[in-house]
C-alpha cells in the first residue's frame, strides 16, 4: 500500500506540472486574443482583416485548451531505452519545445493502444492513469516485458478483472470497466483513454478510400468513427483544413448526444448534419415509413428526376405569332426545337443552360425583324431590338413555357402533387406505388425527399434569374460602398492621388468576419469534402448514398453501422448491395467483434433472438458480466388498453430510477416500446415518477428530448445510437411486428449498460429465453 501511495504521489506531481503548463498556455493565448481585440477596428482594411484572422486563430486555440481540461493525461509508456512518455488529449511542450505530453494521435502514442505481451515492441510497461478533475485517483499497470521490469515494485493496481470474459484482449481493463460502469449523463463521452487494439486499428487506418466498419451493438462503432475523424484531422491537417470533414448522423437528437466528443479531442471544425438537413435551405420535419420510404429510396429516381427536368424543356404544339412594337414575329416550333438542342449541347444544368436557349431564340427573332425591315442592323440596333423582345410579356411567357426555370423544391413537389407529372417521369412505377407517393403541394418535406431534392438540384443548377437578382444586389451594394469611400476621402482629405475611391471600396469588401471552413461548407450544397463519416449507415437508401458520394469526389469515407440493425425499409441488409452501385467495389471492410457496452446476458439474448429472426448478425463477444442484468416480468393479458402492463412498466421505471438516477444529473433510464404505445406510456410514467422519487424537479427527470431528461420513453428508432443505464422493454412481440421488424427489437434490447427489464403479456419472440434449434 505504501508503494502504491508513493507511485500515486509521483504521478500526481507529473500531472500537476502538465496542468500548470496548460494554464500557462491558456493565459498566454488569452493575452494574445485580448491584445488583438484591444486594437479594435482602427488601421487599414488589410490590417483589420489580418486581425480578424488572428482573433479566429486564438479563439480556436482557447476553445481547444479549455476542452481538454478533463483527463488531460491518461497514459504512460515505459520504453526499453529508459524513456518515459506520457500520453494525453493534446501535445504539450515546454518553452524550449521539449515534449511534455504526447498527443494520443501522434505516431509516438500508437504503442499505447497497440502493444501486447506477445508483441510489446519497445514497451516495457503501459500505465493507465485514472483522474478526477486534476487529481490522480488510481493507477493500472500492464507489464509487457517481465524480464526488463524484474526489479520493478510490482505491477501496480490491476483494477480488478472480475467478470471480464475476454480479459486477454482488453487493454487497461480496469479503466475500461470503470468507464463502462459509470452512470450515463445524456452526452456521449470519448474513449480516448481506453481505446482497444481492434478499435485503434480502425481509427488509424489510411485516409484514402472508403472504410466500412461493421460491428454489433455496443462495439463502439460511433466512438471509433468520431475518434477516427479527430485522428484524420490531426494526421492530414493541411488537406482537411481546406476541404473539411462531414459527419452524417441518423437524427438531430443523436448529433446532440455526441456533440461533446470531438471538442474534447481538440477538434471543432467538423460539419455535423443529418440526411434530412443535407440540402441548405431545406429542413425535413417529417419521416416516411414503410413502403413510401422504400419507394423514394430506389435508384429509379436518377432517371425519373432527369425525365422530370426534360419535361420542362418542350416544343410547343403549334407556331405562336406575336406582335411587338408594330412588327410581327412567329415563335416557330422548329426554332424552339433547335434552340433546345443547342442548349442541351452545353451540358450545363437546366437553369444555367436556359440562358443559351433564350439567347438562341432571341437571335432567331431578331433575324425575323431583320428580314422584315430588309436592312442591315448595327450592333446598337440589335441590342435595342433584343431588349424589346426580351421584355415583351407574351414572348417571356412563351419562352418560359418552352424552357421553364424551376427550383428543386417545385420540381419534386409537383411530382407528388400532380399524378400526370409522376406518371410521365417514372413510368416504371405502378399505380399502387404512385398512389402511395401522392400528397398535396406544400406538405412538409420528409427525410426521404432530401436525396431527391439533391438530385434535382444537381440537374437543375442555379436559376439564372436568381443569379441576376443577386448580381443586381451586389452591384447596388458596391455602388453604396463606392459612394461611402468617396465621402471618406472628401471628408478626410486623404488620398492625394495615392488611393482612389475604387481601391478603398474594394478593401471595404474584403473586411469583416471570416467564416471557417466548416461554416462555409455547411451553407454550400456543392461543397466537396476531404472526408465523410457516416454513422448508422445501414439506414441510408440508395438515393441517399448518391447524395453523399456527390460530396466527396475522392471517395474518402468512414462508414459505420450494423446491417442487422437496419430499421428503414429503404436501408440495406448487405454492404455490397448498398455500396457497390455508388462505390463500384472500391471499399474495404473492418469488423468490431467485442461488445463493451452490453452486459453478457443481455447481449446473448439479443444475439439469440436476432439469429432466430434471420438477421445478418456479426460475431459478438460481450466484455463483461453484470449480475442481474436481464429480468423478465410477465403480466397477465388484460383489456385493450392493457392497464396491468402499463402499471408494471410504471413500477419498474420507478424502481430503476430510484436505483440509477442521481440527483447530480447522472443516470439515465429509458422505456422503449412500439411507436403506437409511446404516447400512452409517456403519460403514465410522467404522472407518477416525480412523486415516486420524492422530488419536485420533474422537468429534469422527464422530457421529450433524450439529452435533456434522465427518464425517457422512446420508440426503437428514437433510441437508436443512444445508451442508458437501464432500459424497460415493453412487449417485445409488438416491437418485432412494427415497420422495423426484428431489427427494431435488436436495437431496443441492446441499449442498456447495466440492466434490461422485459415487461410482456404476449409470448416472447423466439430466441430470447433460449437458443432455437437449427
Amino acid at each position: 500500500m505504501a508503494g502504491r501511495q508513493d507511485e500515486l504521489a509521483r504521478e500526481q506531481a507529473v500531472v500537476d506540472r502538465l496542468y500548470d503548463r496548460l494554464d500557462e498556455l491558456r493565459a498566454a493565448t488569452r493575452d494574445r486574443l485580448a491584445g488583438v481585440r484591444r486594437s479594435g477596428s482602427v488601421g487599414t482594411p488589410q490590417n483589420r482583416s489580418e486581425r480578424d484572422a488572428f482573433a479566429t486563430l486564438y479563439e480556436d486555440r482557447v476553445a481547444q485548451l479549455d476542452a481538454v481540461e478533463d483527463r488531460l493525461v491518461f497514459g504512460r509508456l515505459d520504453l526499453a531505452d529508459e524513456v518515459t512518455r506520457y500520453v494525453g488529449r493534446i501535445g504539450i511542450a515546454d518553452d524550449a519545445h521539449r515534449s511534455l505530453l504526447t498527443d494520443w494521435r501522434a505516431p509516438a502514442a500508437t504503442a499505447f493502444y497497440r502493444a501486447t505481451a506477445l508483441h510489446p515492441g519497445d514497451v516495457r510497461r503501459r500505465r493507465h492513469l485514472v483522474t478526477s478533475r486534476r487529481t490522480v485517483t488510481g493507477l493500472e499497470d500492464e507489464v509487457l516485458d517481465l524480464d526488463a521490469l524484474a526489479d520493478a515494485d510490482g505491477e501496480g493496481d490491476q483494477g480488478g478483472g472480475d467478470g471480464v470474459l475476454a480479459a486477454s484482449s482488453l487493454s487497461g481493463e480496469g479503466a475500461l470497466l470503470a468507464s463502462l460502469a459509470s452512470r450515463r449523463t445524456g452526452r456521449m463521452t470519448d474513449i480516448v483513454a481506453t481505446i482497444q487494439s481492434e478499435q485503434d486499428r480502425v481509427i488509424r487506418a489510411e485516409l484514402a478510400g472508403a472504410l466500412v466498419v461493421q460491428g454489433g451493438p455496443g462495439t463502439g462503432k460511433t466512438a471509433v468513427a468520431l475518434h477516427r475523424a479527430a485522428y484524420l484531422l490531426y494526421a492530414h491537417r493541411r488537406l482537411l483544413e481546406r476541404s473539411g470533414v462531414l459527419l452524417v448522423g441518423p437524427s438531430r437528437a443523436f448529433l446532440r448526444y455526441i456533440d461533446q466528443v470531438l471538442p474534447s479531442l481538440g477538434e471543432t471544425g467538423v460539419v455535423a448534419t443529418t440526411i434530412g438537413e443535407l440540402v441548405p435551405g431545406v429542413r425535413a420535419t417529417a419521416v416516411d415509413r414503410g413502403v413510401v420510404a422504400e419507394i423514394k429510396g430506389r435508384l429509379l429516381w436518377r432517371s425519373a428526376i432527369r425525365s422530370a427536368v426534360r419535361a420542362r424543356e418542350r416544343v410547343p404544339a403549334a407556331d405562336h405569332p406575336v406582335r411587338v412594337e408594330g412588327h410581327d414575329y412567329v415563335i416557330r416550333r422548329r426554332d424552339v426545337r433547335d434552340a433546345i438542342a443547342r442548349a442541351r449541347r452545353t451540358h450545363k444544368p437546366h437553369n444555367e443552360a436556359r440562358a443559351t436557349f433564350v439567347r438562341e431564340m432571341l437571335a432567331r427573332l431578331v433575324d425575323q425583324y431583320r428580314a422584315d425591315v430588309d436592312a442591315e442592323l448595327s450592333p446598337e440596333d440589335v441590342a435595342l431590338v433584343t431588349e424589346d423582345l426580351r421584355s415583351h410579356r407574351e414572348i417571356r411567357v412563351a419562352l418560359n413555357l418552352a424552357w421553364f426555370p424551376i427550383t428543386p423544391q417545385r420540381l419534386v413537389a409537383d411530382l407528388f402533387a400532380k399524378p400526370h407529372r409522376l406518371a410521365e417521369a417514372a413510368p416504371e412505377l405502378g399505380p399502387a406505388d404512385r398512389a402511395a407517393l401522392r400528397r398535396e403541394s406544400g406538405a412538409p418535406w420528409t427525410e426521404s425527399d432530401v436525396p431527391l431534392l439533391d438530385e434535382a438540384a444537381e440537374l437543375l443548377g442555379e436559376d439564372d434569374s436568381l443569379a441576376r437578382a443577386e448580381a443586381h444586389a451586389l452591384e447596388a451594394e458596391r455602388a453604396a460602398e463606392l459612394e461611402y469611400a468617396r465621402s471618406v476621402l472628401e471628408s478626410s482629405g486623404a488620398g492625394g492621388g495615392l488611393v482612389d475611391a475604387e481601391t478603398l471600396a474594394s478593401r471595404f469588401a474584403a473586411t469583416g468576419p471570416r467564416l471557417t471552413t466548416a461554416e462555409r461548407a455547411a451553407t454550400d450544397r456543392t461543397w466537396t469534402y476531404g472526408h465523410v463519416v457516416v454513422d448508422e449507415a445501414q439506414e441510408l437508401s440508395p438515393m441517399a448514398w448518391r447524395a453523399l458520394v456527390r460530396r466527396v469526389p475522392t471517395r474518402s469515407m468512414t462508414i459505420v453501422g450494423d446491417v442487422a440493425q437496419t430499421s428503414s425499409a429503404a436501408g440495406a441488409r448487405s454492404w455490397s448491395h448498398a455500396l457497390d452501385p455508388v462505390l463500384r467495389g472500391s471499399w474495404r471492410l473492418e469488423e468490431l467483434t467485442v461488445s463493451y457496452r452490453t452486459p453478457a446476458a443481455v447481449a446473448d439474448a439479443a444475439q439469440r433472438m436476432a439469429l432466430a429472426a434471420g438477421l445478418p448478425t456479426s460475431p459478438l463477444t460481450a466484455a463483461r458480466q453484470v449480475d442481474g442484468s436481464l429480468e423478465l416480468a410477465h403480466v397477465a393479458p388484460s383489456g385493450p388498453e392493457r392497464p396491468d402492463l402499463v402499471r408494471q412498466v410504471v413500477d419498474q421505471v420507478s424502481m430503476l430510477a430510484g436505483e440509477f438516477v442521481g440527483a447530480d444529473g447522472a443516470g439515465r433510464v429509458a422505456v422503449v416500446a412500439a411507436a403506437g404505445q409511446v404516447a400512452a406510456l409517456r403519460a403514465a410514467v410522467e404522472s407518477v415518477l416525480p412523486d415516486a422519487l420524492g422530488r419536485e424537479e420533474g422537468s429534469r427527470l422527464l422530457g421529450q428530448r433524450p439529452d435533456d431528461a434522465q427518464v425517457v420513453v422512446l420508440d426503437p428508432r428514437q433510441a437508436k445510437g443512444l445508451e442508458f443505464d437501464a432500459v424497460v422493454l415493453v412487449e417485445p412481440a409488438d416491437v418485432a411486428e412494427g415497420d422495423g421488424g426484428a431489427s427494431d427489437l435488436y436495437v431496443a434490447m441492446t441499449r442498456p449498460t447495466q440492466r434490461l427489464v422485459v415487461v410482456h403479456s404476449r409470448p416472447l419472440p423466439a430466441g430470447i429465453l433460449e437458443p432455437v434449434a437449427a
